[in-house]
């Protein structure tokens, strides 16, 4: 019964690891992958000495951790703000319209967003223009969009988060609760005191599976709001969208491959250091 997991794993997860040799040779597309010439660490040195390994470095991690901090704090409070919701059809509701957007594909988004912020005739500028008040020329000022990107993941992913949490919470004992009533705590005592701890470990091992893909950003999220917008690289360029554009545009197959396993070996020590971390304020807390 394992065989097929196996054979899926061995073939598109562990075989392609032979390909990483392309980031220590001079790739050519005629000689292939294993007979270009060895140049070791050139392709290191070029990303690291260019100006874009800060910012593309800086940016995904800045923005992931914004991605962590925003969306769980919020997946949580609407946790238990549905949960103190009693009639069960009006919690469906709100749940289901929650969790729709994370259905919904990043080029529909992407559009989505384009007709609400387009300079011309995006919705917000069309407003803006009604009331008497200046554009804004969204798609050309890079300092606006950490916080709309922030917005708009926060948007389609705490949903996914909600149902998660909402989980944890149904499953704590009511009998808590009551205890808690009868010693006279109001609702807020009781999230605080019974439902939020209950939630810690949840809220550290969501945390730290997010943690795990802090150097990883959501390329397809990244791409279809940004695209080739260069205007809004300085805030917005991230290592995925970086080393598509040097596979496409450039043809460097081997300076993208040594930045993707760059960005593995960094993210993979990340995962080590946040877990250790973790179960060192709670042996409880680790993921391994």
């Amino acid at each position: 019964m394992a065989v097929p997991g196996l054979a899926f794993f061995a073939l598109f997860s562990y075989y392609p690891l032979l390909w990483l040799q392309v980031a220590f040779r001079d790739f050519n597309i005629m000689d292939g992958a294993w007979h270009s010439s060895w140049i070791w660490f050139d392709n290191f040195k070029f990303f690291f000495q260019s100006q874009f390994f800060f910012r593309v470095t800086f940016n995904t991690v800045y923005i992931n951790l914004w991605f962590i901090l925003v969306g769980t704090f919020t997946s949580v409070l609407l946790a238990i703000l549905l949960n103190e919701i009693k009639c069960t059809r009006i919690k469906k509701l709100y749940q289901s319209a929650l969790f729709l957007p994370f259905f919904l594909s990043w080029i529909v988004i992407g559009a989505f967003l384009y007709n609400m912020l387009g300079e011309s005739y995006g919705t917000v500028n069309t407003l803006l223009t009604e009331l008497g008040l200046a554009t804004v020329p969204w798609y050309s000022e890079p300092r606006l969009w950490r916080p709309i990107l922030v917005a708009v993941n926060t948007w389609h992913s705490a949903g996914y988060g909600v149902v998660i949490y909402l989980s944890t919470i149904v499953s704590i004992n009511s009998e808590l609760y009551e205890a808690a009533q009868i010693d006279g705590a109001n609702r807020f005592q009781q999230v605080r005191s019974i439902t939020i701890p209950h939630l810690i470990p949840t809220i550290t091992i969501m945390v730290l599976m997010a943690i795990g893909r802090v150097f990883y950003g959501n390329f397809g999220m990244f791409y279809a709001l940004i695209g080739d917008n260069g205007l809004l690289f300085p805030t917005t360029d991230i290592i995925d969208t970086y080393i598509f554009r040097a596979m496409r545009m450039n043809g460097t197959y081997g300076m993208a491959t040594a930045v993707g396993l760059y960005q593995s070996i960094i993210g993979f020590a990340v995962v080590l250091l946040s877990n250790k971390l973790a179960k060192r304020y709670d042996n409880s807390m680790g993921l391994f």
